[in-house]
């Protein structure tokens, strides 16, 4: 066993962040941690460091276990040069290596039987050396920091000269490089572009050790972690399995938990009504039973109504009217910082309905563009045209939108004033901001915070076309799946530029990627644009002509005609794959219920009626069966 965590507690006066929360991690396991902002995932991570002591509870690690700690955020007062601190991550293999040039030199001066004795040695010592990596430990490095965005002219800049994201990306290189039994990390990709991203995902599905880590991208999630623990409602669940699996088994937990609450809420009216009613019988044996079955009540586990819980957000998007067909059209768009080209000649135009992420590489432009169609930079060339009836209204990432000299009443006051009081108080309690929460100063606020304020703004803008840079930035799972369910249920047009491959992957129905100062299309969501990536870029080298799936098919040779035609066929699609889904639920809830009638003590006994259970169950599961397989035919399809 790598680790052990038992009954730990963390809590700040009477204000419990946590407790009883126990897991194990095994060899070589993949684990993350997930959960609402402020659940304390951060805090877990730094009790089991030993950098925060629990209020109750235990971590004991295995004999000999080492681990690695990236904060999320970090504190590096280094002067090193980046390569080179990187590199001093293992000193053991700096040091034989040392060791192995000296004897290399003492080779040349010595002879006979100390030559010999030292060849000796010198053989023994290079085998251990190759064993422990040292021969591939330099080019390791190398590529650890191009994986993780530095290219070679970097390699010599020193700490002070980066920014906090790139010292946390040197910090989790040299962490890597450390290759610890266990590594714990917290945010490892907020600073990384998706092909940094992409290499560590592959790093970490071959890393020898154990992996802890917390992060916000399920898309990531799904493909490194086999176990997720679930920290919240102030306490913890392991799941196993991906994020995906967890976030299903999770739901139908939640199900269940409901039906309990709401079974245990009708015992408790009942017995207060009988209670009362004997209360009213004012004899003093009634009473006493009356007393009785209160202290009964009293002792009864309460089951938590998680429905009541009021900590996700609501939103509504609803474009106040229909614009035209053509809503964006932009050509031969240039932009240009001092001698650094971002794009030269960038064309694509986008309809009425579309849902269209625009990727690409940290660097190439992608919030330029939108801040150019915002007004909020002037392009050096190319012309912009925006269709008739159409309304913007733009998430900024950076929140420039937002006064910080207001509060969070006027900021909502002011954009829009003629809503009621009462209206900005009840949205700003949609987006979890209630009582003195809404007179508090823009400028206070964290990151998530400001967020939500310009996600409220955006649900009362009535835009019909919503421009959206790193909408999911600074939110907690929960609040990424209520947005991406607003967007899916807009029928207005969204252009965004997002990092979350699974946010995209949701909700994109075209792809748009920024590559080489040009622009390459995928009529898709985020896996499809995987599947033809690699052959567009294969396609580009090879001289082959790279608009067969891209610019060619989706922005021209393919007609408007045809393109609707082919996104209505989709929806239908979808909409068909969604009723069978329901009724996949519908069906596993039935059989699901079933098994818990199996277990009434009286029907146990009633063999007719297991009889006509199982019956029924036997049906439903056939049913159920046949739903899977309408399902697989209607994805393949």
């Amino acid at each position: 066993m790598i680790l052990t965590c038992q009954n730990l507690k963390v809590a700040f006066g009477d204000e419990v962040l946590f407790e009883n929360v126990s897991f194990q991690i095994r060899e070589q396991e993949h684990v993350a941690i997930v959960g609402p902002n402020g659940c304390g995932k951060s805090t877990l991570l730094k009790v089991i460091t030993s950098e925060l002591s629990p209020s109750e509870g235990s971590v004991t690690f295995g004999k000999d276990v080492t681990f690695g700690y990236l904060a999320q955020y970090q504190d590096t007062s280094v002067e090193d040069k980046i390569f080179q601190h990187v590199l001093h991550a293992n000193e053991t293999i700096l040091q034989m290596e040392a060791e192995l040039r000296e004897m290399e030199d003492a080779l040349k001066d010595t002879s006979g039987e100390e030559m010999e004795a030292l060849l000796n040695r010198y053989h023994e010592k290079a085998h251990s050396f190759d064993l422990m990596g040292g021969n591939s430990y330099r080019s390791e490095v190398v590529g650890v920091l191009k994986g993780l965005g530095f290219s070679e002219e970097d390699f010599d800049k020193t700490m002070s000269q980066l920014s906090g994201g790139q010292k946390t990306r040197v910090n989790l290189a040299r962490l890597l490089m450390q290759k610890p039994d266990l590594l714990l990390l917290d945010e490892p990709i907020n600073h990384l572009d998706l092909a940094s991203i992409e290499w560590l995902e592959t790093f970490l599905l071959n890393y020898k050790g154990a992996v802890l880590i917390v992060a916000h991208d399920r898309y990531f999630l799904d493909h490194i972690v086999g176990t997720v623990i679930d920290l919240a409602f102030h306490t913890a669940k392991s799941y196993k399995g991906n994020y995906s699996a967890f976030s299903q088994q999770k739901r139908q937990m939640l199900l269940t938990r409901q039906r309990e609450f709401e079974k245990q809420q009708k015992e408790i009216a009942h017995q207060e009504e009988v209670i009362d009613k004997l209360r009213q019988f004012n004899r003093e044996k009634f009473i006493k039973r009356a007393e009785s079955r209160v202290k009964q009540l009293d002792k009864m586990e309460r089951i938590e109504n998680f429905q009541a819980d009021n900590t996700a957000m609501k939103i509504s998007l609803k474009p106040d009217r229909i614009s035209g067909n053509d809503v964006l059209s932009v050509d031969g768009l240039k932009k240009s910082f001092d001698d650094q080209t971002l794009f030269s000649d960038l064309s694509f135009e986008i309809h009425r309905g579309e849902h269209v992420a625009l990727l690409g590489d940290n660097g190439t432009g992608k919030t330029t563009i939108l801040k150019i169609l915002n007004d909020k930079l002037e392009a050096d060339g190319g012309k912009i045209k925006i269709g008739t009836g159409v309304e913007i209204a733009y998430y900024d990432q950076e929140q420039q939108e937002l006064n910080d000299d207001n509060t969070l009443f006027d900021e909502l006051k002011d954009a829009y004033p003629n809503l009621t009081d009462t209206k900005v108080r009840n949205v700003l309690a949609a987006f979890l901001f209630t009582g003195e929460d809404a007179f508090k100063k823009i400028s206070a606020l964290s990151g998530g915070e400001r967020g939500r304020v310009s996600l409220a703004k955006l649900m009362l803008s009535g835009a019909n076309f919503l421009i959206l840079d790193e909408p999911t930035n600074h939110l907690d799972m929960e609040s990424k799946d209520i947005l991406e369910s607003a967007l899916n249920s807009y029928d207005g047009t969204v252009f965004y530029v997002s990092h979350d491959r699974y946010f995209i992957n949701q909700t994109a129905q075209r792809i748009l990627e920024l590559r080489d100062e040009k622009i390459y299309a995928y009529l898709g969501n985020y896996d499809y644009y995987l599947s033809k990536k690699d052959e567009a870029i294969y396609q580009s080298k090879n001289n082959v002509n790279v608009q067969a799936e891209t610019e060619e098919k989706s922005e021209g040779k393919l007609s408007w005609e045809e393109q609707k035609r082919l996104e209505a066929e989709k929806r239908k699609k979808q909409n068909q794959i969604s009723k069978v889904e329901e009724r996949i639920e519908e069906l596993e809830l039935k059989i699901a219920e079933i098994d818990e009638q199996f277990l009434d003590e009286g029907i146990a006994k009633n063999s007719a009626k297991l009889n006509e259970l199982s019956a029924t169950q036997a049906s439903l599961k056939e049913e159920l069966e046949a739903a899977y397989e309408e399902w697989e035919v209607l994805n393949e399809a």
